[in-house]
């Protein structure tokens, strides 16, 4: 068993919005393996982040993920830093794997100035810049397609994603 699709992109991508639409019109099944983390730890991300420390945080999105890609078979949506484990990326390979770019402009356009997002907490604009710079080549790494969200609306995404899966 192995997802139809793996979702990767920084925050702001359209990972979880894209990979929901693709799965729907695939008529299967949608997981965001951050809202799963949640769900496991009784409390939302920054939480856990703020209470247990990045180091926490990120084991338990490396098992979460490592389960996922061995038993879901529907579309799956990773964090954006979940790229950033070795073994995730070797995990992923064999898997299709769908990077979502952003630039910088429309990733501050879509997830805003750092609410509920605790990496962005300090200086967001900069951190950001920051974190799509250090990940690019992560995501390019694993992937199997590269789809640009840029200026583009939800519809034609998903459609230029559902063409490449149907290849």
């Amino acid at each position: 068993m192995a997802p139809v699709a793996v979702f990767v992109g920084v925050m702001g991508a359209g990972k979880s919005t894209i990979g929901a639409a693709v799965a729907a019109e695939l008529g299967v099944a949608f997981a965001d393996t951050d809202a799963i983390i949640e769900d496991r730890a009784g409390k939302p991300i920054p939480d856990i982040f703020v209470e247990d420390g990045e180091p926490a945080f990120r084991d338990l999105e490396r098992r979460t993920v490592a389960e996922a890609l061995a038993t879901f078979d529907g579309v799956l949506a990773l964090g954006g830093g979940a790229i950033l484990d070795e073994d995730t990326r070797k995990l992923l390979a064999g898997h299709t794997v769908v990077y979502l770019s952003v630039e910088l402009t429309d990733a501050i356009k879509r997830v805003g100035l750092g609410a509920g997002r605790p990496l962005l907490a300090i200086n967001p604009r900069a951190t950001l810049r920051h974190l799509l710079d250090q990940r690019r080549p992560l995501y390019l790494e694993v992937a199997t397609h590269t789809v640009a969200t840029d200026g583009r609306a939800e519809a034609e995404t998903t459609a230029e994603v559902l063409t490449l899966l149907r290849r």
